[in-house]
């Protein structure tokens, strides 16, 4: 850009050496007007909304702290019947694993809420 902004080298030069078309240039250019630099910025909010709010993700790790040993169906019908929210069970298994909770852990968890377990640890 600065080097047709300059008149360094026209513009037929420009776009054999960097390889583009015309209207590129032409779109890279209006870009780089508007926003000082040749690409577009970032998106902070890629892909797509989730469905699960904060509040929901609470309640679940909520739900699976209190009974680790609940099934994905359960506390699929525990959602829908106390927060109204319509999920998949694989989306509650994968914001569960977002969340940092493995079957490894739901596991131990399990253990630890077996009250001859928690007092032969004791």
């Amino acid at each position: 850009m600065k080097l047709y902004e300059r008149g360094l080298l026209n513009l037929d030069d420009i776009l054999e050496c960097c390889n583009l078309s015309e209207s590129t240039f032409w779109r890279v250019r209006k870009l780089y007007k508007q926003t000082g630099q040749v690409s577009p910025p970032k998106s902070h909010t890629q892909g797509r909304p989730r469905i699960l709010h904060y509040d929901d993700l609470t309640y679940l790790l909520s739900l699976v702290r209190q009974r680790p040993s609940w099934f994905l169906d359960e506390l699929l019908e525990l959602l829908e019947m106390n927060r109204f929210v319509s999920v998949h069970y694989t989306t509650i298994h994968r914001e569960l694993e977002r969340a940092g909770i493995s079957l490894k852990k739901l596991r131990i968890i399990a253990k630890e809420r077996n009250e001859d377990l928690r007092a032969d640890f004791i």
